[in-house]
């Protein structure tokens, strides 16, 4: 399937709060790949890790699925009989894309996509949960309920996979990593205008917090482990054991 490139904010214009519509849906593909550092690292790792985690007769959640790269990634790896993957998002352009690429690929495990909240996702059975940059889009204040009734519909030994765009408690440490960030957008083709555009439209939508933070909110949701491991640039994932 081809994809667009990502022109959305290359011209001069109103910006209003970025949302996950069909025009997003349309270019998304190259926009994750030239935004986000290390999301290959990231889904080439989840593969890994869905062999050691996915335990037999089980689900396994997508939460904010997206266009469903996660979802493809852990069913091309599960190795485990009798599981369910459930692959969630609140946008229905997405989900039809998700679909279409899900249907591109055979596999063994099958996928249930719904269209909802992740919040009003009821967590069931579960051995794995991918988080992939989709909690850094709920308000912060309801973050701790949301962990927490993943959590409790965990099997024990189950793993979470929580990847967010942080910010470091230091404020010249931080200005560093955006600095960072902006010129790998920058080596990718987006123009000063499209970063700056692209920053305000993020500004009241997507609130960032300290790797500390996110760490400690884990335990306080009832995993028993929790630690990061992959940073690149101001990007962070982490893993969390049940």
């Amino acid at each position: 399937m081809s994809h667009l490139t990502d022109t959305i904010y290359a011209s001069q214009q109103q910006v209003a709060d970025f949302n996950f519509d069909q025009q997003v849906a349309d270019v998304f593909p190259d926009m994750i790949q030239r935004s986000v550092p290390g999301y290959q690292t990231i889904l080439h790792t989840l593969g890994l890790l869905t062999e050691r985690y996915s335990q037999a007769n089980s689900n396994i959640y997508d939460l904010g699925c997206s266009l469903g790269a996660a979802t493809l990634m852990m069913r091309r790896h599960n190795k485990q009989p009798g599981c369910t993957i459930i692959s969630v998002d609140n946008s229905a352009a997405m989900l039809e894309r998700a679909e279409q690429h899900i249907n591109n690929y055979r596999g063994d495990t099958p996928v249930q996509l719904c269209c909802q909240d992740l919040q009003e996702t009821e967590i069931i059975n579960a051995s794995m949960v991918v988080l992939n940059f989709t909690l850094q889009f709920i308000a912060p204040e309801q973050r701790l309920s949301a962990l927490t009734n993943i959590a409790n519909g965990m099997n024990d030994g189950g793993l979470l996979l929580l990847s967010e765009k942080i910010q470091h408690p230091d404020g010249v440490m931080n200005d560093v990593l955006i600095d960072l960030h902006h010129e790998f957008k920058r080596t990718n083709g987006y123009s000063e205008l499209e970063i700056s555009q692209k920053r305000t439209a993020l500004e009241n939508v997507m609130i960032t917090e300290s790797v500390d933070h996110h760490l400690q909110r884990l335990k306080e949701a009832g995993f028993s482990h929790a630690a990061v491991w992959y940073q690149s640039y101001n990007f962070c994932s982490m893993l969390a054991i049940k």
